[in-house]
């Protein structure tokens, strides 16, 4: 994957935090190398968690949280009006549907990661604050910095990374970390 989607490369701080969200959607992504379709939407421990449906759960997160930096939390929507509807359809996240693939769910998650880039490379203030949506596990009127985003999602894709490698080992003791 290319550094960033901009004619002039970047620096300082935007080139450090997109170095290190490239590097960890790439040991992501290579948690895939060489499987199936179906292999990629396998359970190989006690959790609901599967490859695809990770990567599927990372696009996702890091789609609605640029949005956040752009758009605030109607981006995200109001997580305590939730219904029981709602959350079923997050949990789908985790999981390959009937009819994903691999190549599309990669496919998709290529393309939220170049929207970010381009984000980060666009963005005019990185101490630009944004309040949060309202959810059980964020503290009441609290604000993120885009900064703080971003460092969010660097830290979302590290350690769904790290489920990915203990997915794909119990699978067929391939390593992508190790």
């Amino acid at each position: 994957m290319a550094a960033s989607s901009t004619s002039s490369p970047l620096t300082g701080e935007r080139a450090d935090v997109l170095a290190l969200l490239t590097k960890h959607r790439e040991l992501l992504r290579r948690t895939t190398r060489d499987l199936t379709d179906e292999e990629a939407g396998l359970r190989t421990t006690k959790s609901e968690l599967c490859l695809g449906g990770l990567i599927k759960h990372v696009a996702a997160v890091e789609r609605n949280w640029a949005a956040f930096i752009v758009e605030g939390p109607s981006a995200m929507g109001d997580f305590t009006a939730m219904t029981e509807e709602d959350w079923a359809r997050r949990a789908d996240e985790f999981r390959m549907l009937p009819g994903e693939t691999l190549e599309g769910v990669l496919a998709t998650y290529a393309d939220v990661a170049a929207h970010t880039d381009s984000l980060l490379a666009a963005l005019p203030d990185l101490d630009a604050t944004q309040p949060l949506p309202k959810a059980p596990w964020f503290e009441p009127d609290a604000h993120w910095s885009a900064r703080r985003v971003l460092l969010h999602i660097v830290a979302e894709t590290a350690q769904h990374a790290g489920h990915a490698d203990i997915i794909r080992e119990s699978l067929d003791g391939a390593k992508s970390m190790g």
